[in-house]
């Protein structure tokens, strides 16, 4: 598995989606309950980021339409998004976030 660097670990705020982008693939880091997490940026319902949306309880909501997305499956948990969106690998080596392409889910 290839990890690619993304940012810094001191550029990620608690509870703030931080947008990145990796060969084109657009991914909202977010750091949450001590943990760091990797999601597609763009909402499975509407063509929108993520990223612009809140974080609460390992979840992402969409800013469009209001869809909860787990952080930690990519699965939605409110309607009216019903499809899975990717989560990938990721890690902090030094003081450094990289990210892998290869999706857990």
């Amino acid at each position: 598995m290839t990890f690619v660097r993304v940012c810094g670990a001191d550029e990620l705020e608690e509870d703030t989606p931080k947008r990145v982008e990796i060969d084109g693939t657009p991914i909202s880091l977010v750091r949450t309950e001590g943990e760091l997490f990797a999601i597609h940026d763009i909402c499975s319902h509407a063509n929108v980021s993520l990223a612009e949306g809140e974080v609460d309880d390992c979840h992402i909501e969409c800013w469009l339409h209001g869809s909860r997305f787990d952080l930690r499956s990519g699965k939605p948990d409110s309607l009216p998004a019903t499809r899975p969106v990717p989560v990938y690998p990721v890690k902090i080596e030094g003081d450094d976030v990289l990210v892998s392409l290869t999706q857990e889910s």
